[in-house]
This record gives C-alpha cells, sequence and structure tokens, in this order.
C-alpha cells in the first residue's frame, strides 16, 4: 500500500466505500464485515461512509453502525483508520434521496454519528450534499461550528461547484481538507474541482471511481457496466482487473486524488488496494487518455 495525505493525516492511496455493505441489495452482515477487514489487513486506512448509507427507513447511521462493529472486532491495530462520515442527506426507504443541511440538522447529524462510531470526535466530517433550500454559508458554518465545538476534527464538502469551494474555503480555512465529487473514467465533469483543490492543498475523493468500468451502487440494476474499452485491454496486459487499471489511472491524474471504490465483498477492496502497487507507462496513460469518452 501506498499513502497520501488529507491535510497533516497520512491515509492509504485507496480507501474503502463503505456504501454497498448497507444499501439496497446489501451482503449480510457476517460478508460485510469480513469486506471492511480485508480492506484493513491490506493497508487501507481511509473508510467512507455517511448516516444515509441505509436501504429501509428507520435506519440511519446503519453503516456507521456496521463499520463501528467491524474496527471493534478486528484483531489488529485501528487506531490510524480514518473514518470520513457524511451528513445532510437522508433515506425515506422508498429507494429515493432526500437533502437537508440547516445547520440545526447537520448539528443533530454529527453527533448522532459521533456516538455511532464511538470516537470522541470525527475524523473528517463531510457535507454530503449543497441545500438548494439553504444558503451555502450557512450550511459551511455550521461545519465551522461543529470543529470549534470539538465534534469534529476536520471538515469535508461533496457535490460541490468550484465557486463553492472558494466559499467554503473562505468561511473555514484550514479547517477544510478534503472535496468529495462524482469523477471517473467515464464522468470527469469535475475536474475543475478537482484542479482547484490540488491548488488549495485539499484531498480529492472521487466517489464511484469506477463509472465506465463497472456500474456504481446508485445506478441500480439497469445501469450499464463497459467492456471492451482501452481499459480492459491494459489491463489483460499487465494481468489484473479493469477496475486496477482505472484506479491507477485515477492515483496518476492528482496528488490529492485518493479513490474510495465502493465494495461489498473482500476480493473486491484487496483488488481494488493493489492499484496502488501498479505502474503504467507513459504510452499506457496516453492510449488511456485518448480512449476517454468526450
Amino acid at each position: 500500500m501506498q499513502y497520501r495525505t488529507i491535510a497533516d493525516i497520512t491515509v492509504s492511496a485507496i480507501g474503502l466505500g463503505a456504501m454497498p455493505l448497507s444499501i439496497e441489495d446489501r451482503p449480510d452482515e457476517m460478508r460485510a464485515i469480513a469486506t471492511v477487514h480485508a480492506a484493513l489487513d491490506a493497508g487501507v486506512t481511509l473508510i467512507d461512509t455517511a448516516d444515509s448509507y441505509h436501504w429501509h427507513a428507520g435506519e440511519a447511521g446503519h453503516n456507521e453502525l456496521l463499520i463501528a462493529r467491524a474496527l471493534a472486532r478486528y484483531g489488529g491495530d485501528t487506531s490510524g483508520v480514518l473514518i470520513a462520515t457524511k451528513g445532510g442527506r437522508g433515506r425515506p426507504g422508498d429507494g429515493s434521496w432526500t437533502v437537508t443541511a440547516t445547520p440545526e440538522h447537520l448539528r443533530r447529524a454529527a453527533e448522532a454519528s459521533a456516538r455511532r462510531l464511538g470516537g470522541e470526535a470525527i475524523g473528517l466530517y463531510q457535507l454530503h450534499k449543497p441545500d438548494p433550500a439553504v444558503p451555502w454559508a450557512e450550511s459551511v458554518g455550521a461545519l465551522r461550528d461543529l470543529f470549534d465545538a470539538g465534534t469534529i476534527r476536520a471538515a469535508g464538502i461533496s457535490n460541490v461547484t468550484t465557486d463553492q469551494i472558494r466559499q467554503a474555503h473562505q468561511i473555514l480555512g484550514d479547517r477544510l481538507v478534503s472535496v468529495q465529487n462524482q469523477y471517473s473514467p467515464a464522468i470527469r465533469d469535475s475536474e475543475p474541482e478537482l484542479q482547484l483543490s490540488a491548488q488549495l492543498g485539499l484531498a480529492f475523493l472521487p466517489w464511484s471511481p469506477l463509472g465506465g468500468i463497472s456500474r456504481s451502487s446508485l445506478d441500480g440494476p439497469s445501469g450499464p457496466t463497459s467492456a471492451g474499452t482501452a481499459f480492459h485491454r491494459i489491463a489483460a496486459e499487465h494481468g489484473v482487473s479493469p477496475q486496477q487499471i482505472a484506479l491507477a489511472w485515477l492515483l496518476r491524474r492528482s496528488p490529492a486524488v485518493i479513490p474510495v471504490p465502493g465494495a461489498s465483498r473482500p476480493t473486491s477492496i484487496t483488488d481494488s488496494a493493489q492499484a496502488t502497487e501498479l505502474q503504467l507507462s507513459p504510452e499506457e496513460l496516453t492510449q488511456l487518455e485518448d480512449a476517454l469518452p468526450g
């Protein structure tokens, strides 16, 4: 495993996106915990979760509680593991997602997340999505207040624009350490946000980083999975999975990038973690760039 930094925190260059362990068609708890343990065994020290990662109504915090149990049952040292959770979204239980980012909601949500995760403070707390009904400065100000109250140790923002990143940086200063947007071989709309994050010294955590290679957990059962791309061809030449090629490509995009691929079985995260050791030649990177859509 290789490592990168989120502010002054050293974490694995590949994290675990834990959402598939708790949403629709989730694995049983034994396999879910085995997946977290496999990530830890592979050297993963960043786990991405949210209070809204659950399936049914009334299950808020399912994923956070699962991660807390998995860490408690792990036989090794977990003191260096950073749990990055999020607040500001909800799931009524009908498959939809809601957005609520009032300061009052974020304060209650962060306090509840801290209790579920079992620590004195949340290592990294991210605003899950801007709420169109709430001024952005008010939502971001809630993160500042949570930091000042000692509820969180660092703040992040997700699903944001460059203007929102700049405004959040003005409000939070060095409390802001990360941006989490969708970014993958298939979806690169957040290239400006990635570049700005790097300029500001913020970690950029791509969610759904395997888009175009594997179907995202958010795509639903009809979502397509690509095959026969340059990523697949180069993977065959290396004798690895196309997912590893995609993650290695992402890591080469910028030192700020720390992908958090989702996994619902131990073999998936073990495979993803190995991408940090994969070396792509300049010629291969050019071939991958030339093959990207758009």
